[in-house]
Order: structure tokens, then sequence, then C-alpha cells
């Protein structure tokens, strides 16, 4: 018979693990939700974990602070974002002005899907940085830097191909693209409408074109 007795793994059980892990993702994506919708300063945490059935004082057992979970909710939603963003503006299957048309369309009929009542979780967040903790100014300004680069290789396809005038320069026409967008969609939300939207992307395409 063997009598070693087996040394008990620290740490949460598997089970334990994975329901700590579903309840953790459930929070960040209510805390995307309401971010989108209200910003972070009139979002409230009781407000999220009542969303997703948790109970009131649990929230310091997922994240250690609420600018802890600003922080990651940033970083929770520039991954989300740069993968749309890899999706639609890698698509071989079209040509690099058709992949940010589609980029237009799925924009718009994403904030359709929501009235919109949501905006860009970004953009929000960059509207309230007087009031926002000051390592977010960073992190914010990091994610823009990452989707104006991914923005500005599909602009250099482009020009290679004729699409846009060969004189553009990539870089800024991205940085100037994503300073215009995030205005559209403020403006989309404000008026819930799609006209600002269309109307950046017609006025942008017809800048950028040869």
């Amino acid at each position: 018979m063997d009598n070693t007795v087996r040394k008990r793994r620290r740490g949460r059980p598997p089970k334990e693990q994975a329901g700590h892990s579903e309840t953790r993702q459930a929070l960040l994506k209510a805390g995307v939700a309401a971010l989108t919708e209200k910003g972070f300063s009139a979002t409230g945490i009781d407000e999220i974990l009542r969303s997703v059935d948790v109970p009131k004082g649990s929230f310091y057992h997922y994240f250690k602070s609420k600018e802890a979970f600003g922080a990651e909710l940033i970083e929770h939603y520039a991954r989300y974002f740069s993968t749309k963003l890899d999706r639609i503006l890698l698509n071989e299957s079209r040509s690099p002005l058709e992949r940010l048309q589609d980029f237009f369309q799925d924009a718009e009929d994403g904030m359709r899907r929501y009235h919109f009542s949501r905006g860009c979780l970004v953009g929000n967040l960059g509207q309230e940085m007087g009031a926002l903790p000051a390592p977010y100014r960073t992190q914010l300004t990091q994610v823009f830097q990452d989707w104006q680069s991914r923005t500005s290789a599909c602009f250099q396809l482009a020009r290679e191909q004729g699409e846009i005038a060969s004189d553009i320069d990539c870089d800024e026409a991205a940085e100037y693209f994503w300073i215009g967008w995030e205005g559209a969609v403020l403006r989309a939300k404000l008026e819930q409408s799609d006209k600002p939207l269309r109307l950046f992307a017609r006025h942008f395409i017809a800048g950028i074109s040869p």
C-alpha cells in the first residue's frame, strides 16, 4: 500500500479557476459596453456588477481597483478592435480602398445595431482625460498609434496599386484618418445618425484619391 501523501497544488482548483476567468471576462464585457455608452466617470462599479449578477463587494476579488479595471478595459478593447481591423484591412479578396469602405460599413452597422448609443471606448476615454488616471494617457496614445500603423499599411498598399495619390504620406494620412474618424463617431452618437460617418468617409476618400 502506497502511504505517500501527495502534495496539494497551490492556487484555485481547475473548476474554480474556470469560473473566476468566466466572471472576469463577463465583467470586462459589461465594462466595455458601459464605457462605450456612458464613459468612465459616469459608470459605477455597482451597475457593472449588477449587470452580470456578481454580488456587491466582489469586485476586488477580480480587479485590484477601478483604475486597474479601466486599464484592463482599454487593453481588452484594443485587442478586440485590432483583431477587427486585421480582419477587414488584411482581406486580400478586396482591394485596399474596398477594405477601407468595408471598415466604414462595419462601423456604421455596429453603431446602428445599438441605436447609436455606443461609441469608441478609446475615443470616449480620450475626451475624459482630465478626470482620468494619468497612466491612461500613455495607454490610449499607444492604442491609437497601433491602429494608425495598421491603417497606414493598408494605405501603403493602396498607393502601390494606384488607388490613392502617389504623393500621399501614408503615416500622416492614417493619423489624420483616426483624428477625423473619432470625431465622426462622436457626432454620430450625438445626433443618433449615420450621416456624420458617411460624410467623413466620402470626403476622406475624395481627399486621398488620385
